[in-house]
């Protein structure tokens, strides 16, 4: 079993900026994709930024320019920095993870969520 730990979520004034962080741990053996989704009330679930085992990215389209992430995959952990944040980027971030065992067998984890809330 993968746990996926969520942290650095709070609220922020507009223009403000956060960082979130994901720990995994647990029965792995490595992880491939990384990612944060987020999901604000009565929207769907949206892909915010995808991070590869060998650090290619994907944003959407919302985030691009004002959001980076990173890894660290020797702390298998990964990184959401969230700048020039609007009271659109208001949601519940949810970590993502991509994780093999040792057979070779891709399982999928989700964080708990954390709650980012940008108001003034």
């Amino acid at each position: 079993q993968v746990q996926l730990v969520e942290s650095g979520g709070g609220l922020v004034q507009p223009g403000g900026s956060l960082r979130l962080s994901c720990a995994a741990s647990g029965s792995i053996f490595s992880i491939n994709a990384m990612g944060w989704y987020r999901q604000a009330p009565g929207k769907q679930r949206e892909l915010v930024a995808h991070i590869t085992s060998g650090g290619s990215t994907n944003y959407g389209d919302s985030v691009k320019g004002r959001f980076t992430i990173s890894r660290d995959n020797a702390k298998n952990t990964a990184y959401l920095q969230m700048n020039s944040l609007q009271p659109e980027d208001t949601a519940v971030y949810q970590c993502h993870a991509q994780v093999f065992n040792q057979f070779g067998v891709v399982f999928n984890y989700w964080g708990q969520g954390t709650q980012v809330t940008v108001s003034s």
